[in-house]
């Protein structure tokens, strides 16, 4: 996305509080990477040591963002300030509980919008085939065009990723 103009915002219903978690957390951010990414095998991270999340979160060009609902943690979403101007969606996501909610798209509008008063000159994200079905859907109808397709295979891990043991069995 290369102008806050091209933004569409998600218009809905869907009542959620978004708060900028301020003070780098590597329990909170680690929970709701787990928490949010889980299904979606975001894996990458999962061997970092508490230190090396600090080391993560504790600078200035990344922000963390959580929408609560009822007063409970629904999703999240991370920015980082990039070279010139850029601004990526490192992560975005609902909890498992909020997902066909209709908050996808007001909480990613909030992203995007939180993006851009960072001063942004370009906003992007990366997505792939393992991320949620309509997550490519919802960035396109935010505004998002497709920059570039890549085939890439990836060896992932023999077990299925869950937040804890038996999550997945739903």
């Amino acid at each position: 996305m290369l102008s806050r103009t091209q933004l569409r915002p998600a218009h809905g219903s869907a009542q959620f509080d978004l708060v900028r978690a301020e003070i780098p957390c590597p329990e909170l951010n680690r929970f709701l990477y787990t928490a949010v990414g889980a299904e979606w095998w975001w894996y990458d991270r999962l061997p970092w040591s508490r230190a090396r999340w600090l080391e993560y979160l504790d600078r200035p060009e990344l922000e963390t963002w959580v929408a609560y609902v009822s007063g409970t943690p629904a999703g999240y979403f991370e920015l980082e300030r990039r070279d010139e101007g850029n601004v990526e969606l490192v992560a975005f996501g609902l909890l498992p509980r909020f997902i066909g909610k209709g908050l996808g798209g007001p909480l990613l509008t909030a992203a995007i919008s939180r993006a851009w008063d960072m001063g942004a000159r370009r906003v992007w994200v990366h997505t792939c085939d393992l991320d949620h079905p309509r997550a490519l859907a919802n960035y396109q109808a935010r505004g998002f065009e497709v920059f570039r397709v890549q085939t890439e295979v990836e060896k992932l891990p023999d077990e299925v990723l869950e937040a804890w043991p038996g999550a997945g069995a739903r």
